[in-house]
């Protein structure tokens, strides 16, 4: 009863190619993760209207799966079986489309009925539970059922060098096993991901910065540091399938700036060019690298935490270090308002409790308006004709069907020279895409940027910027 009706135009319009995530930090996907914000507040949709006024371009939240799945399934793999509790989940998904931001979705935690109870940290006694339990979340959300949204990002397990997220890291003998443990869970998501939808992409790792190599002694969790945990992974058979590592890279205390150094193999900021030289020799391929999680938290709310006029100092310098990195595209910032609600509260926000703004606000717009990932930036061979461009416009999907025709006015300058305005018009595709072909021919050594609008029937508008250049 969900499927899309215009199903002639959807096989038709999936030979189209959705843009990938930029491979250049010039564009990078920048965004919150905030789950009691965004999913449980009574407040919800005003927290998203912030986060996509604040220039986010994707949000993050945790898919837990023993709460999705309390109960175990009949048809563990159909999304819409009537064990699983998606609700919340389902209404951030719609909400971020709305407002034109992508969602990336981290499966973490074990059902006890998957498990024998041995809580969420622990891998499923099948693995075929979890990549049944995530064809069913990525079918859910391909863009074929109307009311579902796509989602474009996914990670698998949250900071899973760490033993309060994947259990064990050590067997009994002190021998390292989480990697190896992790590996094969990951495979059994990736798995059943593709399977849902084969756009997705999969992140790997979601590591913490720090660890230490070896059991721990007393209460102290047992952990792996980010650099061997991702090397005893690659080496893991067969290997493991991504399209990015995901990182969190903390300094080592709240109150540590983002420039702080480290000894490697932890990784915070300044190691990540030496993580990604050793990612790209350990699984022998340039990496990509998604900072899942980052921030700072402020006095006097978290006593150890730093100033509200050193907040914006440091987020400003940990974006500029995650821009000038190459491989980095995407940067998600912990959190959007302070929270008390849980035993490990944090004041990260970018608002107080209260919603009054800190001063990192004002600092976190300018860049992500610098760095939209949805304006484009395409190297073309020169003489190229009417270049084809696909620009998102989610905001239109929300209230469009697939294949819906959209208007397209565009202004053109050619090195910085308004030349003259054009129109066009599309068909919006199963992700929210619209692609078209401008009225210009790349000559080398000009650089071609256009402002482009495209609006739907209903009247909503997408306004991007393109810029062409000539390779």
């Amino acid at each position: 009863m969900h499927r899309l009706s215009r199903l002639l135009v959807l096989v038709c319009l999936m030979a189209l190619v959705s843009p990938a995530v930029a491979g250049a930090a010039e564009r990078m996907y920048l965004g919150f993760q905030d789950d009691v914000s965004f999913r449980w507040a009574p407040g919800r949709a005003s927290a998203l209207d912030r986060a996509r006024d604040a220039g986010a371009t994707v949000v993050r939240t945790t898919l837990y799966w023993y709460q999705v799945a309390v109960e175990r399934p009949a048809n563990p793999a159909d999304p819409f079986d009537p064990a699983y509790k998606f609700d919340d989940v389902d209404e951030l998904v719609r909400g971020a489309q709305e407002r034109g931001i992508e969602v990336m979705l981290t499966i973490w935690g074990t059902p006890a009925w998957a498990n024998g109870g041995q809580g969420p940290n622990f891998l499923p006694a099948q693995l075929s539970d979890a990549t049944a339990f995530a064809k069913a979340v990525a079918t859910r959300y391909s863009g074929h059922f109307i009311g579902f949204p796509h989602v474009r990002f996914y990670t698998i397990w949250n900071e899973s060098n760490l033993q309060q997220f994947l259990s064990p890291q050590f067997d009994a003998k002190g021998k390292s096993v989480g990697p190896g443990l992790y590996a094969k869970l990951y495979r059994a998501f990736y798995a059943g991901i593709k399977a849902g939808n084969k756009k997705a992409l999969v992140g790997v790792g979601e590591t913490s910065p720090r660890g230490r190599d070896k059991p721990s002694p007393g209460t102290a969790q047992d952990s792996h540091t980010p650099g061997r945990f991702a090397e005893l992974v690659a080496k893991a058979r067969p290997k493991v399938k991504f399209d990015a590592w995901a990182h969190h890279p903390y300094p080592t205390a709240p109150n540590l700036p983002p420039k702080q150094r480290v000894r490697w193999p932890n990784v915070n900021l300044p190691m990540l060019p030496r993580f990604e030289e050793s990612l790209e020799r350990w699984f022998g391929r340039p990496v990509p690298i998604w900072i899942t999680e980052y921030g700072h938290e402020t006095r006097p709310e978290e006593p150890l935490g730093v100033s509200r006029s050193a907040q914006a100092a440091y987020l400003k310098q940990a974006l500029g270090i995650a821009r000038a990195d190459k491989n980095v595209q995407l940067f998600i910032w912990f959190i959007l308002r302070d929270d008390f609600s849980t035993a490990i509260s944090w004041q990260s926000g970018l608002y107080d409790l209260g919603w009054t703004p800190k001063p990192a606000l004002a600092s976190v717009r300018p860049i992500a308006r610098s760095v939209d990932a949805r304006n484009r930036i395409y190297t073309v061979p020169a003489g190229t004709s009417r270049p084809v461009v696909s620009l998102a416009a989610l905001e239109i999907r929300a209230r469009s069907d697939v294949g819906a025709l959209v208007g397209i006015n565009y202004t053109i300058a050619d090195n910085g020279k308004f030349v003259g305005n054009a129109i066009a018009s599309g068909p919006i595709d199963l992700f929210g895409y619209v692609t078209f072909r401008p009225e210009i021919t790349v000559s080398k050594g000009h650089r071609y940027t256009l402002g482009v609008t495209m609006t739907d029937v209903h009247g909503t508008a997408a306004v991007r910027t393109v810029e062409i250049v000539a390779r």
